[in-house]
């Protein structure tokens, strides 16, 4: 211990102040007491003087020698190589994504919650340049943001590298989605190669006619993409669910289920055709898929608006044999009944000599068979019946396990896909609209749009009748001077005496038309349907002030 003079106890004023070497502290000798720590030390020296401690600007902390640009950049590529690991691309991609990054953000990257935004809206337009569509509603549930706001970033992106034309930026493909639903879906891995491949080109061919139908225009592709392997897998006896095949797909269900509902629909329209076509519904459309894909398939093997003759169908075959398509599905011989006849005779109602020349035929020499339409559906029925009686006793336990005494499955005539059509492989729009598959379907938005302005008329002159009987008591007079400006049916209605009174079925959306005439808005504005825009322009004068304001007087 060392004695010190520069202080004095507060406690006994003695200036026996000594220094304890193990503490460090001052202690007073005389009574003990450690007074408080006075460890200021004066630099005086100037830029001579001892150098002190200073902490290094720039670095990324204690024990690194990266600057903080270069640890933000390290961090950065990480975070890209992890979400392109989920998302599953390879490292081509990843190198790609990363060179997109650099530029937008001037080889600067980020780091923030934007960031992984970023990162999935250049994965998705790296994915859409190479023409391998990566669904964008994929990638925002790996990288956990809404599809809206990633939707808003790859818009963003797209202007500011300036991708215009398809050539920089192709448009979504729908088949390579399918395809790589069909790759990747969990329940698909136990088939087989060879079934997989007929699934792959059956489902090909039913994405590129619906697309050929409109149901893809202007909507989004998933839900497509789902309802075409639904379908897709029913006819290959593999057992999927709506709702488990969106959520694999990240699609909507409701959305989904409408897909499926319209591609089914289509598919009635075309089975149209068949003998039995008014027998098809939306129920048993699937159950007559095979007659009706192989008659798509033969179809659109055809060139559209040419009349061939039998010779040329003959050579090129590509003609469409009605016999064939219904013979090759009930032959195999699958027997049902219990007389146990096979169903291969039953061809034999099909059969027409070639010297007559209508053994191959068109869609415009169905009148030529020998046997009618309604001969034809007649047997349909009483071949369906039979195969009902059959099955239901087969589920009873009146009929025994004997084999090619079983019930009849469409589903089991395996070699009705051919797959020569070229609706099988990809094809471009404009060769995909030119392809004849027995429907020229209009888009069904706009279906839709014809009958709900249709909807709207009607109701626009329902309301005008109800507005001229209440201005108006004795319509009749005035239906008959013409003063009113209805039609001479409407006229001939509205002087009917109220013999019988309907029920009243008026809804919000007739008072509203009926709001909107008595304001004088135009009869063809208020079939478009904007009745918020038109109320606010019309009825509550939004954002307009009087002419003449009552503070100014």
């Amino acid at each position: 211990m060392s004695t010190t003079d520069l202080r004095s106890c507060t406690s006994c004023r003695s200036k026996s102040i000594i220094d304890d070497e193990i503490t460090g502290s001052l202690v007073c000798n005389s009574c003990g007491l450690v007074l408080s720590f006075d460890g200021y030390d004066a630099q005086i020296g100037g830029l001579t003087g001892p150098q002190g401690t200073f902490v290094r600007l720039g670095t990324a902390g204690t024990g690194t020698i990266y600057t903080y640009k270069e640890k933000k950049i390290y961090d950065a590529q990480n975070l890209i190589d992890d979400f392109v690991y989920k998302l599953g691309l390879s490292s081509s991609k990843s190198n790609d994504i990363k060179n997109m990054i650099a530029k937008i953000t001037e080889n600067e990257f980020g780091q923030g919650d934007w960031f992984p935004i970023l990162i999935g809206a250049c994965a998705y337009i790296v994915m859409r340049q190479d023409n391998k569509s990566l669904p964008i509603a994929e990638v925002a549930s790996v990288i956990g943001c809404d599809i809206y706001e990633l939707g808003r970033m790859v818009t963003r992106a797209v202007d500011f590298l300036e991708l215009k034309g398809l050539d920089e930026f192709p448009e979504f493909d729908i088949v390579a989605t399918f395809e790589r639903a069909v790759r990747n879906y969990p329940s698909f891995s136990g088939l087989g190669r060879d079934v997989m491949e007929r699934m792959r080109k059956q489902g090909v061919f039913l994405i590129q006619c619906a697309v050929k139908w409109f149901l893809t225009t202007g909507r989004r592709p998933l839900p497509v993409v789902v309802a075409v392997l639904v379908v897709v897998a029913e006819l290959n006896e593999v057992d999927l669910r709506i709702e488990d095949v969106a959520k694999e797909i990240h699609a909507t269900v409701s959305t989904c289920r409408l897909r499926y509902k319209e591609l089914l629909e289509s598919l009635v329209k075309v089975a149209q055709v068949l003998p039995w076509g008014k027998d098809v519904t939306v129920k048993n459309v699937v159950r007559n898929a095979p007659f009706v894909i192989q008659y798509m398939e033969r179809k659109s093997m055809g060139k559209r608006g040419e009349k061939r003759k039998e010779v040329e169908e003959e050579e090129e075959g590509v003609g469409f044999d009605l016999g064939d398509v219904v013979s090759d599905c009930l032959r195999k011989n699958v027997e049902y009944g219990s007389d146990g006849k096979s169903l291969e005779n039953d061809s034999q109602y099909f059969e027409v000599e070639a010297n007559s020349g209508f053994a191959r035929f068109g869609g415009e020499d169905l009148d030529k068979m020998k046997v009618s339409h309604e001969c034809l559906s007649l047997m349909y029925r009483e071949f369906l019946n039979e195969t009902n009686r059959e099955m239901s006793m087969e589920v009873s336990g009146e009929v025994l396990g004997r084999k090619g005494r079983r019930g009849f499955d469409l589903l089991a005539c395996r070699d009705w896909w051919d797959g020569k059509s070229e609706l099988s492989k990809k094809l471009l729009l404009k060769q995909i609209l030119e392809k004849d598959v027995g429907l020229d379907a209009l888009p069904p938005s706009f279906v839709n749009g014809c009958r709900a302005s249709k909807r709207r008329r009607e109701k626009i002159n329902a309301a005008k009748l109800r507005i001229n009987r209440i201005k108006h008591p004795s319509g009749t007079d005035l239906c008959e001077s013409g003063d009113i400006g209805l039609s001479e049916s409407e006229c001939v209605h509205a002087g009917k005496k109220r013999r019988k009174r309907q029920t009243n079925d008026i809804d919000w959306e007739d008072f509203i038309i009926e709001t909107l005439l008595l304001h004088e808005v135009k009869e063809e504005e208020i079939e478009k349907g904007y009745y918020n825009t038109l109320l606010d322009l019309h009825v509550f004068n939004a954002g307009i002030l009087p002419e003449d304001p009552a503070w100014k007087a």
